[in-house]
């Protein structure tokens, strides 16, 4: 009888086949892929692409249908709660706990964890100060914006030093500030080694943090890759706008013909070719 070969322990998280069925629709169709560690994995697509349905199936939230999940060395679902263990989770929404402080946020998740409390006291104040919170540990959660309470909660995910770090997107674009405040603590986390999956709607995040980035739709992979492999295959390298009152009838009688693609916002027509 032929064993199995070992599993990869480079590889944190292995995602081969997976389907999800809701309601006779089905939001995830076969997707398959693979995150190996001390990468920034990057899932985009637009909202309703399957993005956090397949989170869900990943932390064995949801039961799929369909496929096999490995995350951190062992099955989902059935030993999903040994895996979460060991991961860090930044949800859509924010579901702090509005009773407590800054600090008190921190307190009682890492509990959960069963981590020590002196661990976690000499744990603490690094986390502010990664999430640049370390004069707001006695703060109350109504005092903080809502880029504040993104970084405590990105702070947060880390309390149990995960093998793996999960963000889902916001539903909402954050302000410019918090997303690159964000996006600063990311990259540290990557230049000291840790392993991220990012799911995002935006082109510029995906673009600046992924390592390598999976495009899906509808539930279904439409390329994988790195995104400087991914702009040069799929993205034309010059873009024309033609703007005035006239730009969406020319586009529509004219553009669509000389344009490779051809995208209309209010009076300006965004033509992308190849041959300018």
């Amino acid at each position: 009888m032929r064993s199995s070969p070992a599993p990869d322990p480079d590889v944190v998280l292995r995602v081969a086949e997976l389907r999800k069925v809701y309601g006779g629709n089905e939001v995830v169709r076969g997707l398959s892929f693979e995150i190996r560690r001390g990468e920034c994995f990057g899932l985009l697509g637009p909202n309703g692409a399957g993005k956090t349905t397949t989170l869900r199936c990943c932390l064995g939230l949801i039961a799929p249908d369909g496929g096999t999940i490995e995350m951190v060395g062992v099955p989902i679902p059935r030993a999903a709660r040994q895996a979460r263990i060991r991961v860090g989770v930044v949800p859509q929404l924010d579901n702090l706990d509005p009773d407590f402080t800054v600090t008190e946020n921190l307190q009682v998740y890492g509990r959960y964890f069963g981590i020590p409390r002196a661990t976690l006291a000499a744990r603490i104040p690094a986390l502010l100060e990664f999430a640049g919170l370390a004069s707001r540990g006695d703060a109350g959660l109504r005092t903080l914006s809502g880029g504040m309470k993104r970084r405590l909660t990105l702070a947060r995910a880390l309390v149990n030093d995960p093998e793996l770090l999960i963000l889902d997107a916001q539903p909402t674009e954050p302000d410019p500030q918090a997303r690159h405040l964000i996006w600063d603590g990311l990259r540290q986390l990557l230049s000291q080694g840790k392993t991220i999956l990012l799911t995002t709607h935006f082109m510029d995040e995906a673009e600046r943090l992924a390592t390598r980035l999976a495009v899906i739709d509808h539930g279904t992979l439409i390329a994988s890759d790195t995104p400087r492999a991914l702009i040069a295959a799929h993205v034309e390298p010059e873009v024309i706008e033609i703007y005035g009152d006239d730009a969406k009838a020319w586009a529509e009688a004219s553009g669509r013909h000389l344009a490779s693609r051809v995208e209309v916002s209010g009076e300006t027509a965004f033509c992308y070719a190849t041959d300018p």
